[in-house]
């Protein structure tokens, strides 16, 4: 499925004024349905929804895992997504359990639970990447950013290793970003506990979240992190690098994992 679409716009430049093609992101509602139940509805980039919805149930806890799926069917014409899990009553319990905490309001407890809850990940054992690597696969990823120079309307995410790009996504949102690289990363099988999270837009709480729970020990982006963001990092010993941009770069927490 097309990823943009094309309008006609007048475009102002100093004195003069032309009617010009241009070229918009597609802004794509996909709705997850889990045993027949709606779950949610994302407003998407078209592409690689399988791995968003399988990487959107696990961020959010409501699977353990891709073991836990038995059927996944994508309908593209309705932007759905139909899943059948293995055991249906413990998702409807964890469904209840998530529309309870959503109307509850105590976010600020709700997040130091979340982080005490996520101490048993903090990282004993960090990656020791160079910082020079971390340069080079930043360059890498933002020349695969080809919907982003097409459109500027969307954020891009990867999964790598020291030397590599391995996964590649790119999302009008960011969380559906990293939900994608994620939820592929899942269905393969893959262990993320040596790879690295490389992001294109703000790095905040729920993001870092997003890559404790698949023990990432690394994440970077070329934009900033939020206070709450930092203080998970550090607590759990975490490398979060922003502002990635030529040879700069800002490291926030973790400043013995890198080389120099």
């Amino acid at each position: 499925m097309e990823q943009i679409k094309k309008y006609n716009i007048l475009k102002i430049d100093g004195g003069n004024k032309n009617i010009v093609e241009d070229i918009v992101v597609l802004e794509y509602p996909f709705t997850i349905f889990v045993d027949g139940k709606e779950v949610i509805t994302l407003l998407c980039s078209p592409r690689s929804l399988k791995y968003l919805a399988v990487g959107f149930l696990y961020s959010e806890g409501f699977i353990e895992g891709y073991s836990a799926i038995e059927d996944v069917q994508i309908d593209e014409i309705k932007g759905r997504a139909y899943i059948r899990l293995n055991a249906k009553g413990i998702f409807n319990k964890k469904l209840q359990e998530k529309r309870t905490i959503a109307s509850s309001g105590a976010k600020g407890t709700m997040f130091y639970d979340m982080l005490d809850s996520l101490k048993s990940k903090k990282v004993k054992e960090p990656l020791n990447i160079p910082v020079y690597e971390i340069k080079k696969l930043m360059e890498t990823f933002n020349k695969n950013s080809e919907l982003f120079y097409k459109t500027g309307g969307v954020h891009a995410c990867a999964i790598c290793n020291n030397n590599n790009i391995i996964y590649f996504e790119e999302d009008i949102g960011r969380h559906n970003a990293l939900d994608k690289v994620l939820g592929r990363a899942l269905a393969e099988d893959m262990d993320l506990k040596d790879k690295i999270v490389l992001l294109s837009g703000r790095v905040s709480s729920e993001m870092l979240v997003k890559a404790v729970k698949r023990e990432i020990k690394v994440v970077v982006s070329r934009s900033a992190p939020t206070s709450l963001a930092v203080h998970m990092a550090r607590e759990l010993n975490i490398a979060l690098i922003g502002f990635v941009r030529g040879e700069k770069m800002n490291i926030y927490s973790s400043f013995s994992s890198l080389k120099f």
